[in-house]
């Protein structure tokens, strides 16, 4: 072995490969402890929230929202019925809707209240915090009433929430019946086409 074969065997053996490993442990410690993300296909806007800042029963119901307007977005957004929404298909105007509130109207509604998390940690002279104040007491946002109403943040958002899914359960009734209807019309069309 040469010198310099030597020489490009050490700098790989106790430069790059250590290097590689640090490198490499950092980036899987990384992955290991970040928080997990919210992931909806149909609220992307939403993918930046960790899990963990939302309580259980918003999730819950940003689920159902997601699979709702999955299934919306597909009814009245694929006209030509090719399973995609791209530029062939007719634009709606419940389509428009259910696309603004998904995209828009949600995920401002979920940082409003995150908004509401984050002034409890703001520095503020004019609250004196009370030493018997226990760490498993919930945050200002589930337990303030807003001023000139009888709800506290977590309620006002899963007053939106719960709006939001009652409508789109609506809609989801009202395109059910309308292809019934279509059917019930298609069935008489060809009963009567047959018995002539």
């Amino acid at each position: 072995m040469t010198q310099a074969t030597a020489m490009v065997l050490m700098f790989i053996m106790y430069g790059l490969l250590p290097a590689a490993g640090i490198y490499l442990g950092y980036r899987g410690i990384k992955k290991l402890t970040q928080p997990k993300m919210l992931e909806y296909k149909a609220m992307p806007q939403l993918g930046f929230i960790p899990e963990k800042s939302l309580p259980p029963e918003v999730k819950q119901r940003l689920d159902s929202i997601n699979d709702k307007g999955e299934k919306l977005k597909m009814l009245y957004g694929d006209t030509n019925n090719d399973g995609i929404i791209d530029d062939s298909d007719a634009v709606t105007e419940t389509y428009i809707m259910i696309k603004n509130v998904m995209d828009t109207h949600i995920p401002e509604a979920v940082a409003d209240y995150r908004r509401l998390h984050d002034l409890d940690s703001a520095p503020n002279k004019t609250v004196i915090i009370s030493a018997e104040k226990s760490s498993a007491e919930s945050s200002r946002a589930d337990t303030t009433k807003i001023k000139n109403s009888d709800m506290t943040g977590r309620e006002a958002l899963l007053e939106v929430l719960n709006t939001v899914e009652t409508q789109f359960d609506d809609l989801l009734d009202a395109a059910y019946h309308q292809d019934g209807q279509k059917l019930l019309a298609t069935n008489r069309y060809l009963q009567q086409r047959f018995e002539k």
